[in-house]
This record gives C-alpha cells, sequence and structure tokens, in this order.
C-alpha cells in the first residue's frame, strides 16, 4: 500500500442542531430525525488513507461505546474488529494510489443514542424505514424489533450486492461507513434484547409484548440464515439471536442468584445459621423466579411458538450450581458442609422445586448440581469433621457424667427403673447423626453408623473404667447403668440391626463388668456370715436371718434393673448363697458326732428351706439349686445308711458338675467306714463315668455349682483310713 496522502479533515455527519446536543443515554428517551444530511464526501475517486479510516473508526467506536452498556462491549468490539478488516479489505480494492485522499466521514445512527442518521445520501436513505418514516433506532428504541431486523436485513442483502458489483471501487470509504451503520445497528438490537431478557425478572410484571416479538426476530432470523454462508462474509454472516438470547437468559440467571449473600464469608460469627439463611433465600429466589417463568414468561414466548421454559431451567440450574460450588470452597466446619449437602440434596433435589404442573422436566436430563469429584470431596471434609466432632460429643458425656459423680446425685426412678442420662445422650447423638446422613445419601448413612459405633465402641470401656474408679460406685448408680446399657443395646439394635458385632460386644462387656460390680458388693458383705455354717455356734444361732436381710435389700435395689439383667444378677445372688454354703458344710471346722450330727443335718434342712422360699419370694427362677444343701444334709442325718446310696444318686443326676472329690468330702461327714465309703464311693464313680459318656450330660448352661467349690485332695486319704 503507498503511503498516505496529506488528509484534508471533513465535518462529522451530523445535522447542525444534533451537533449542539449531547448524545442521550441508551434506555433514556430518544430523538430521531427523518432530515437527510447533505453528503459532505468529496466524490473525487481517490483513495482514503489507513490512518484516516483508523481516526474515524476510533471516533465512531468511542461514540458507540459510550451509549452502549458494559455489558454490551464485549458484542460491540466484536462487531467492530470485524468491520474493521472489512475497512482493509475495502481499501486494497479501491482505486490505484496517486489519488488525493477524502476526507474521511465518521458513522452515524448509532444504537441508544443517535438522534438522527448521518451517512452518505445513499445510506441515510437505506437507513430509513419507509413506513411511518421511523429510523432502524426508532425501531429498537419502541422495541419493534422484527420490523428493525427485516430492514437491517434488506440493507445487509442491499449492501452486500453493491459490494458486489464494484459499486463501492471509487469510494471504498462509502462501504465502511454503511457497513458499520448496519453492523452498530445489529449490536443496538442484540443489547435491546439483552435488556429485554434482564427486565423480564428484574421487574413486577412481564412485557408480553416485548417478548413475543423477540421470539418473532429470532423465528425470522432462522428462516432467513439456515445456514451459514459460504463466502465468511461478516456482514453475511447471521447474528444467531437465539444464541444471544440463551446467553443473555443464562447471564439474568448467574445475576439473580448472586444477590443473596453477596457479602457472606465462612469465617463470619453466624456460621451455620448464615449459610443456611443464604442458602434459604437463594432457594426463595430461584422459586419465584421459576413460578414467574412458569406462570408469565413461557405463555408469552409459547404464543409465538416459542419454548422457553427449558432455557430459563437450565440457566438456573448452571447458575445455582456454580453458586453452590463456590459456597463448597468457603465452606468451613461440620455444619456447614451439612448445611450445603442438605440443601442440595434435600430442598433443590426435591421434585417439586424445579417441576412444575403441565411443564414437565426436560427430556435430557440435568447434570448434577454438584459435579461427582466435589460431592465426594463435601462427603469426605464432612465425615473427616464429624469423627472429630462425635469424639467430642461422647467426651462431653463423660464430662457430665463425672459432675453427677461429684455432687453425689442419686439416679432417678421413672417407671420403676433406674434412669441414666447416658443412654438418652448417646442414643440421640447416633441415632440423629444417623437420620441426618440418611436423607442426603444412604452412602453417608452408612459411612455416618460406622463412624458412631466406632466412636461408641472407644467411648463404653473409658467410660467403665472412669466410673468404677470413682467413689460413685453404688448400688443405684451400678443399677442405672446396667439399665442404659441395656437400652442402648436394645434400641440402636432395633434401628440398627446391621451394626450387631460393632454395638453388641462393647455394651454386652460393660454390662456384665456393671453386673460383676455389683455382686461383688453383695458377696463382700455376706462373705463374713457363712464363717459360722457347720460350728457349734452354728446349731444354736439364727444366723441365716441377717444374711437374708441383706439379700432381700440388694433384691428391692434389683427391681428398679431391667428385668433381664435383675434376674440373672439374682440367680446370680441364689447360687452364690448356695454354693458358699456347701464349701463351708464341706470344710467344716468342726465335725459333729452322734446328736450334734443330727442337730447339724436338721438345721442345715431348715436353712435349705429358707434360702429356697426367700429366694422364690423374691422371684428367682433357678429352682435347680434347691435340691443340693438338702441332699447334703439328708446324707448327714440319713439313719438308715443303705438310702444313702439314693441321695448320692439324686445329687449326682441333679449337678453333673459334681467331682469324685466332691463325694468324698460329702462322705467324710458321716465317716461310715472305709468298707461302706469304698463301696459307695465306686458306685458314685460308675455313675460319674455314665454320666460324662452321655450326650449332653454338661451342666446346663448357668447352672454351675460344684465345680465352683474347692475341697481338699488329701481327703480321700482321710476317708481310706477312717
Amino acid at each position: 500500500m503507498p503511503s498516505p496522502q496529506t488528509e484534508t479533515p471533513g465535518p462529522e455527519l451530523q445535522s447542525p442542531k444534533e451537533a449542539e446536543e449531547p448524545q442521550t443515554p441508551a434506555q433514556g428517551s430518544r430523538r430521531t430525525s427523518s432530515r437527510k444530511e447533505p453528503n459532505a464526501h468529496r466524490k473525487d475517486g481517490t483513495r482514503l488513507g489507513l490512518g484516516s479510516l483508523r481516526q474515524a473508526f476510533s471516533r465512531a467506536s468511542q461514540r458507540a461505546l459510550t451509549q452502549v452498556s458494559k455489558e454490551d462491549t464485549g458484542l460491540f468490539r466484536r462487531s467492530s474488529c470485524s468491520l474493521f478488516r472489512s475497512f482493509r479489505q475495502a481499501l486494497d480494492e479501491g482505486p490505484a494510489t496517486g489519488h488525493s485522499q477524502a476526507t474521511p466521514e465518521v458513522p452515524s445512527g448509532v444504537m441508544n443514542g443517535v438522534n438522527q442518521q448521518a451517512s452518505t445520501g445513499a445510506a441515510s436513505e437505506e437507513l430509513k424505514p419507509e413506513a411511518e418514516g421511523k429510523s432502524v433506532a426508532d425501531l429498537i428504541t419502541e422495541r419493534q424489533l422484527l420490523a428493525a431486523f427485516e430492514q437491517l436485513l434488506r440493507l445487509e442483502t442491499l449492501l452486500v450486492a453493491e459490494k458486489a458489483s464494484r459499486t463501492f471501487e471509487q469510494d471504498p470509504t462509502a462501504f465502511a461507513r454503511r457497513a458499520m451503520d448496519v453492523c452498530l445497528h445489529y449490536d443496538g438490537l442484540a443489547a435491546e434484547i439483552r435488556a429485554i431478557v434482564r427486565e423480564t425478572l428484574d421487574s413486577d410484571g412481564v412485557d408480553a409484548a416485548a417478548l413475543a416479538e423477540l421470539a418473532r426476530v429470532v423465528n425470522a432470523e432462522e428462516e432467513a440464515h439456515p445456514s451459514p454462508p459460504d463466502d465468511g462474509d461478516f456482514l453475511r454472516t447471521p447474528r444467531r439471536w437465539r444464541q444471544h438470547w440463551e446467553e443473555a437468559v443464562r447471564r439474568s440467571a448467574q445475576e439473580r442468584v448472586r444477590r443473596p449473600g453477596a457479602g457472606w464469608a465462612s469465617g463470619e460469627a453466624e456460621g451455620a445459621s448464615g449459610l443456611a439463611q443464604l442458602l434459604a433465600e437463594l432457594g426463595g429466589l430461584v422459586r419465584r423466579d421459576l413460578q414467574k417463568v412458569r406462570q408469565e414468561v413461557q405463555p408469552a414466548y409459547a404464543a409465538a411458538g416459542f419454548p422457553a421454559w427449558e432455557v430459563y431451567l437450565r440457566a438456573f440450574h448452571s447458575a445455582v450450581a456454580q453458586r453452590l460450588q463456590e459456597l463448597a470452597r468457603d465452606a468451613r466446619g461440620c455444619e456447614q458442609l451439612y448445611v450445603l449437602l442438605d440443601w442440595a440434596a434435600n430442598v433443590y433435589g426435591s421434585p417439586d422445586f424445579l417441576g412444575a404442573p403441565g411443564l414437565a422436566l426436560p427430556a435430557e436430563p440435568l447434570p448434577p448440581l454438584l459435579a461427582p469429584d466435589v460431592w465426594a470431596r463435601l462427603e469426605s471434609d464432612y465425615t473427616s469433621f464429624l469423627e472429630a466432632k462425635i469424639a467430642s460429643c461422647f467426651d462431653s458425656i463423660l464430662q457430665l457424667e463425672q459432675s453427677h459423680w461429684a455432687a453425689a446425685e442419686v439416679p432417678e426412678v421413672l417407671q420403676g427403673l433406674y434412669q441414666a442420662p447416658l443412654s438418652m445422650d448417646v442414643h440421640m447423638l447416633v441415632a440423629e447423626h444417623v437420620k441426618a446422613a440418611g436423607a442426603i445419601s444412604a452412602e453417608l448413612e452408612a459411612t455416618t453408623l460406622r463412624i458412631c459405633t466406632r466412636a461408641l465402641g472407644l467411648f463404653v470401656p473409658r467410660f467403665e473404667k472412669a466410673f468404677l474408679a470413682s467413689e460413685a460406685v453404688s448400688e443405684p448408680h451400678l443399677g442405672a447403668y446396667i439399665n442404659a446399657c441395656e437400652e442402648l443395646r436394645t434400641s440402636l439394635l432395633s434401628r440398627f440391626p446391621g451394626t450387631q458385632e460393632e454395638l453388641e460386644k462393647p455394651l454386652v462387656t460393660a454390662t456384665c463388668s456393671f453386673q460383676k460390680h455389683l455382686l461383688q458388693g453383695l458377696q463382700r458383705e455376706l462373705q463374713p456370715l457363712f464363717r459360722v455354717v457347720c460350728t457349734r455356734d452354728w446349731l444354736t444361732q439364727d444366723w441365716l436371718h441377717p444374711l437374708m436381710d441383706k439379700v432381700v435389700t440388694f433384691a428391692g435395689h434389683l427391681q428398679r434393673v431391667a428385668r433381664p439383667r435383675a434376674q440373672e444378677t439374682l440367680q446370680e445372688v441364689h447360687r452364690f448363697v448356695v454354693r458358699e454354703y456347701l464349701a463351708r458344710a464341706l470344710r467344716p471346722r468342726e465335725r459333729f458326732r452322734g446328736m450334734e450330727r443330727m442337730h447339724g443335718s436338721q438345721k442345715m434342712s431348715r436353712d435349705a428351706q429358707a434360702i429356697s422360699d426367700t429366694f422364690q419370694g423374691l422371684g428367682s427362677e433357678a429352682t435347680w439349686l434347691d435340691q443340693a444343701i438338702q441332699c447334703v444334709a439328708e446324707i448327714l442325718g440319713e439313719t438308715y445308711k443303705d438310702d444313702i446310696q439314693r441321695h448320692l444318686e439324686t445329687l449326682i443326676r441333679s449337678y453333673p458338675d459334681i467331682r469324685r472329690d466332691h463325694i468324698l468330702a460329702i462322705l467324710a461327714l458321716r465317716r461310715l467306714g472305709r468298707r461302706r465309703n469304698q463301696h459307695l464311693l465306686q458306685h458314685s464313680q460308675d455313675l460319674l463315668r455314665a454320666a460324662a459318656g452321655v450326650a449332653g450330660a454338661e451342666a446346663p448352661r448357668g447352672h454351675v455349682l460344684f465345680e465352683e467349690i474347692k475341697v481338699p485332695s488329701a481327703m480321700a486319704v482321710l476317708i481310706t483310713c477312717v
């Protein structure tokens, strides 16, 4: 290209009156004029310099930028860049160098601010509609979008045809001016479409006429340009109004969902409550907007055969997803993470949030609100925080119980049973967290249940150790904690049957430990009272009454313990009393002869009956213990020695755990003589061997008595020597 010639500046294409008045804003009142300005361009057939065209383009671009909103500058720049490329093309196709340059003129008629159409004579005529004498700018301002588009389409077609016929060879700047006018009016039309879309949700009502007009423009453009042209000319490339409209809908939705909680930060004092309020406001706004689309916007578009519901639905879905991911990045702590997960799964994810009567969801499913990796990260972060929170809650429960011990508080009695807040606290802790997680997903529910059961398994031994080491160990407290463990085991296992192994083992272990300590306290009180058994003082004293009084008092506490555990404990007390009595009788401190032996037999028989009656009255179901002391008493006082074998047979059949040493100890009470003792011992051994060979001859579960009674092994030598 040759170097440009000296440039003679010319006047801008404005009427005198227009030059005096400032340009008005895009959405303000717009003044148009149908007056034609004289063409100031000197048609001398010379070629314009590139610098002059750039200067003219810069002035026109600046005017356009001041008259369109900031959100429209991107599209304007894209159109302007294309136009500048056409400038260069037009210059390259111009006349040969050496001619003097014409004065460049600035194209006028820019949307949202041009008061009068200024161009060459041909351009000025073309940009004015013949009907009603309105300019394209006026039509756009009055939102007669279809008429504006049809006129621009005619101008575009004419301009392309003139260019193809080499009309602008002698005056390339005329093509540039007219092309810029068409381009900027297209930009203005796009800006007006975005404004209509933005106002649709921002305003109280809906401009149904504007929406229908917008839909007709989209349909008209698609009919006019069913496919892009092959020559790549920027003027003939279709604007794709549907894409502009969809982008405007997406932008509107994004602006709307960013309004609630614009200044929210995760570190604020309100924490989860602030986030919950933000999401509540967001949900309310989206519901209201979609409801407006269903009831007002969709019918207005549908009147022109233009479906809008799915576009709005996907736009809001995408905007909410983007907003939620931003909030997820800033969420901190277990509570905030749960609020996000719960809102996404149960509020936004509810069937009636997006659906509506008469407006089905799209045929192609909406993508997940949160991407799978984002959702997995949120759940992982939540469970990590939850583990620490659950452990902290169990620590708080232990501290609360310790405060009760320090205050020497007696457990409450509710519905006849000792109660400890432990069971309710633990049950609520586990059940509420598992239920909350289950409301989000089955996977999170299973993970939360595992966390709770693992934490409970660690807590129970700690609690047991802390309690037994405290000074609060007593029958009421032990009874209360036996009840608490039993209640937890029953309630949690019935609610979460899949956790039997994890939950039952620590709770059963703790229950047995509390039962053991409960029994040990009574045993320590009763043990000294058995020392008098089978002594001469025993023959004359009522030693059993104080022992049974202690048993009855203890049984009173057991009445406030859950029945299965209370019955087990009462039977253990019953077994302990019978076992200790026999242990003293088989290792007597004094041996009776003659009448003392008969008195001892009678005394033992009365004691056996009193013990049986007492425990039967207390509700003990261990009736299998009743014959043990009675059989020994009968052997001790049997006057017909041949019947001793019958009593031994009864004893062996009733108590399969009896052994040879026990038989020897019982026979030693009678001093029957070596031959009779050997005969009875041999017969008893035969019975024991026969019983051991029978399947199932072992003592029933819990029916252990003689096995726990220790007798001297030297008794056999003593009997043999008698």
